[in-house]
């Protein structure tokens, strides 16, 4: 008896939010938001506050959780944002099972991206510590096109890889990429283990939530 054909992929292109979805970095960003603004002197944002702006470009980030400081000091808040950051950069790393997931639908032949809130010199930093070179086929920054979530980046990824919307789907921790996801007519998929709690997801239509990167692997394996 011939063994079943392979079940069809539903999505071509997988495109990965990484603060807080692969990576285990939220309460180390929040934490540095609040020393950068605290070294210069702002009101403190709540640890809520510097949560939510996970995911957002910088200017706009900053826009919300600290909106006493006056636009031309984001230049200094960056440098000490990136100051405390880097002290902390080696408490980093994907979280478990990341790596066998990726690998796993890489092998399967979707096209996998990363659509950030970090900058361009912050993901390809990360990317070489963590050696994940060469997983990903694409990426978009918040540097390189409009932030999250404005539908840029991921209207730029669908034309790079000659994708249609339907065949695309955001994975990300907050409600700035379910809403992105959205607003490009794309699907969606939300993790619960990230920045922004759960609750506020499902007015975005996630086709799922995953409260662990094994569920979001078996998901995945299974829907994808």
């Amino acid at each position: 008896m011939p063994a079943p054909s392979p079940r069809p992929r539903r999505f071509d292109l997988i495109a990965f939010d990484w603060d807080g979805t692969l990576f285990d970095s939220t309460a180390i960003i929040a934490r540095c938001i609040q020393a950068a603004v605290r070294d210069l002197g702002g009101n403190v944002p709540s640890d809520r506050d510097a949560a939510y702006v996970i995911g957002m470009g910088f200017a706009q980030a900053m826009a919300h959780a600290a909106p006493d400081m006056p636009a031309d000091r984001y230049d200094e808040l960056g440098q000490r944002y990136r100051f405390h950051y880097l002290r902390q950069h080696d408490e980093l790393s994907l979280f478990a099972g990341v790596q066998p997931l990726l690998m796993e639908l890489r092998a399967r032949g979707h096209l996998l991206a990363v659509a950030t809130g970090k900058s361009r010199r912050g993901l390809d930093e990360v990317l070489r510590t963590v050696d994940l070179r060469g997983v990903f086929d694409g990426s978009r920054t918040a540097d390189q096109t409009a932030g999250k979530p404005q539908p840029l980046m991921l209207q730029e990824l669908m034309a790079e890889f000659n994708v249609a919307p339907a065949r695309l789907l955001m994975i990300g921790d907050t409600t700035h990429d379910l809403q992105m996801a959205l607003n490009a007519g794309c699907a969606s998929v939300g993790v619960s283990y990230g920045a922004h709690a759960c609750d506020a997801f499902h007015a975005l239509n996630p086709l799922f939530v995953a409260h662990s990167v094994r569920e979001l692997h078996d998901w995945l394996l299974q829907e994808a």
